[in-house]
């Protein structure tokens, strides 16, 4: 019951008046101590749940949405605390006032807005196409079936998850803040899912922006060289 009513609440803050949509992020605290996070990018969203201060993510679970009115159509292509729940469209009513977002649902719970994401030229859902080769060509990325890599951005925070609808798999997944600015861009972790070490650490890369593509350049959390090219999501 728990699980239901914070993925409620996730979808809940994606809503504004007239039905639109913002891009943007928003942010809570859980009775656990833990935080959780909520990116909006065009019609996707993605959550998670963590603690920067004890290094340990809890969960995340994300996919489209369809707005109509104040009835909100959220489909989950992952959930990596609950498997079964992938692919099974959920239909909310959401309200909303100023920047204080509240739901209702045997209880009351708030989230506050972080960013809205108007002016941020990197806001947006990406998906990775091209990869660096051990020679260092980029090369097109070819992965089979629905298994995918996606990264979404606000004005000011950044998660990126790897996974397989189809398969209701999930893989992995990273975020926390993150800033651009003459073509340097850095990202500081705040949740990796894979290896809680990696809390704490920040990333630089060179970076530029052509026609919808993101070249991205430097090193992974690894150490190890890359070079990737992401685009937006149609």
């Amino acid at each position: 019951m728990r699980q239901n009513i914070l993925t409620i609440i996730f979808l809940f803050v994606t809503f504004l008046a007239m039905g639109q949509v913002p891009k943007g992020a928003w942010k809570s605290q859980e009775p656990t101590g833990s935080a959780s996070s909520l990116i909006v990018a065009d019609n996707y969203l993605v959550i998670a749940s963590y603690s920067i201060n004890n290094k340990y993510f809890e969960r995340s679970e994300g996919g489209p949405f369809t707005m109509s009115g104040d009835q909100m159509t959220y489909t989950p292509e992952f959930n990596s605390a609950d498997t079964t729940k992938v692919g099974i469209p959920i239909v909310f009513t959401v309200t909303v006032k100023d920047d204080i977002l509240t739901l209702r649902y045997e209880e009351a719970m708030v989230w506050m807005k972080v960013d809205d994401a108007k002016t941020a030229p990197m806001a947006g859902a990406w998906h990775i196409t091209e990869k660096a080769n051990e020679g260092g060509e980029l090369v097109k990325i070819h992965q089979e079936g629905t298994r995918k890599t996606l990264k979404l951005l606000s004005a000011t925070r950044f998660q990126w998850f790897a996974i397989d609808p189809a398969a209701k798999a999930f893989y992995a997944t990273g975020g926390g803040t993150y800033t651009a600015k003459d073509g340097k861009y850095t990202e500081r972790i705040q949740f990796f899912s894979k290896d809680n070490n990696r809390v704490g650490s920040s990333l630089k890369f060179d970076y530029k922006m052509d026609n919808g593509r993101w070249d991205h350049s430097g090193k992974s959390s690894d150490g190890k060289p890359m070079h990737e090219i992401w685009e937006k999501i149609p």
